[in-house]
Parts: C-alpha cells; sequence; structure tokens
C-alpha cells in the first residue's frame, strides 16, 4: 500500500517557534503485550534526508524492518533505547512505566535533546521535557519513524531470546510477547513466566492462575508513597 514518506515538518516548526537546536523523536513498542518489557527509542536524526522506505515499523515485513534498522543504527545522529521491565510495569501501571523507559532512552543520549517529538496524543513525559505530541508521528515524522524502527527492532530480538531459551511454549519469536493463540495455550498450560506481567487483565481468564495475578495501590495510594504523582493507565 502507498504511503506519503516521513518528513522533517514538525522538527523544523519545533526549531522555528521555540529555538529548539536538537529535537529527539521518540517512540515505544510493547505497551500492549502480556510478556516482556516495553521499550522505548529516542532517536536524533538532524535535518538529513531519510533512507529510503522509513515509514512506522508496523507497516514494514520484518525482513525490511531489520534491514533498515541497521541501516538506520548508523545513519542517526545518535540514538538510546530504554526499557521498563514487567514488575515496573506492575508496580507502577503503564503510563507511568511508559515515562521511567523514555527518560531512560532520553537520559542515554550524548546530548540532552532540547525538544522532543512524542508520538500519539498522550504526553507521558511532562515537565522538565518540551514535548510536541504528534498522532501518527511514527508515519509523518523521520525522526520518530526511525525511533520506531529501531525499538521495534531490539524489542522483538530480545523476545526472540527468550524463545530461544527456556520459554518455547509460549512462541515469543513469533508473537513477541502479545497475545496471540500459542501464547494463550502456554499460559493455561504452564502459567505466566517471569517475563510476563502479571497485573494484565489476561490472568482474568485463566482460572488455574488468576491467584498470581496484581493488584497496584491506586494512583493516590502510589502517589503518597512514592512522594510523587504518577500517571493513570490508559
Amino acid at each position: 500500500m502507498p504511503y506519503e514518506p516521513p518528513t522533517h515538518t514538525v522538527e523544523r516548526s519545533l526549531r522555528a517557534t521555540s529555538g529548539a537546536k536538537i529535537v529527539a523523536g521518540v517512540d515505544e513498542v510493547g505497551r500492549g503485550a502480556w510478556a516482556g518489557p516495553v521499550t522505548v527509542c529516542a532517536a536524533v536524526t538532524g535535518l538529513r534526508r531519510a533512507p529510503e522506505g522509513l515509514t512506522d515499523s508496523k507497516l514494514l515485513t520484518p525482513r525490511r524492518r531489520t534491514a533498515l534498522a541497521a541501516e538506520l543504527e548508523r545513519w542517526v545522529t545518535a540514538y538510546a533505547l530504554g526499557d521498563a521491565s514487567p514488575q515496573e510495569i506492575d508496580e507502577l501501571g503503564m503510563t507511568a512505566a511508559l515515562r521511567l523507559a523514555a527518560v531512560r532512552a532520553l537520559e542515554g543520549l550524548p546530548v540532552r535533546p532540547d525538544a522532543v517529538i512524542l508520538d500519539g496524543k498522550h504526553d507521558y513525559l511532562g515537565s522538565p521535557w518540551q514535548v510536541r505530541t504528534v498522532i501518527k508521528g511514527d508515519q509523518s515524522c523521520i525522526a520518530v519513524a526511525a525511533a520506531s524502527v529501531i525499538a521495534k527492532v531490539r524489542r522483538d530480538t530480545l523476545m526472540a531470546e527468550l524463545e530461544a531459551g527456556a520459554y518455547a511454549a509460549y512462541g515469543f519469536d513469533a508473537n513477541a510477547g502479545y497475545p496471540s493463540p500459542v501464547h494463550k495455550a502456554a499460559l493455561e498450560e504452564l502459567g505466566p513466566t517471569p517475563h510476563h506481567r502479571l497485573s494484565w487483565s489476561y490472568l482474568d481468564a485463566l482460572p488455574r492462575w488468576r491467584h498470581l495475578k496484581k493488584v497496584r495501590l491506586s494512583a493516590e495510594a502510589a502517589a503518597l508513597e512514592s512522594g510523587g504523582q504518577l500517571g493513570f493507565d490508559f
């Protein structure tokens, strides 16, 4: 299916309106999975022409995505990845876990960006970062699209490595920890692994393992316990 290639339009706008010189594109993968981390990539591309075929990682075949990720890792000015573990997701909720992973990625860059283009409509980063949210930014913004591809390939590789170990029955090499018939069948028979999110609702449909489900503190109680303010799940 034909698609419009991403551009630097949003980045140029941020540079013109805010004086930002270094702009990072940020995207995540793994939000809806039952197992594995949520992974965020922050990529800085400057205003150079993007590699041919760059777009949202979900629109690419696995082979093309893998090849493009290797090219992008050499092409970008800088990139860094951050993860939030299943245990951190269970403890904090997805919104706060996304922020944790994104901050880890942004702080992993060699230079702190002046502004961030965040894929989607929800700003889960907040202060002190200067954020511009862009719906479908992984299709329209070059830096976000680059982050999308790198994050997807890195997380898929991590999940495939789990498949090669003790968790072959779960099909992580094919489903990357997301819902699938193979994954559900393995959960029903074997139960969750240490890589599964135990606060997720999939456990409600597994009577044999339902007792393992973790219930998070309310947002208010969690904020009081942590001394800060946590976001809500969405």
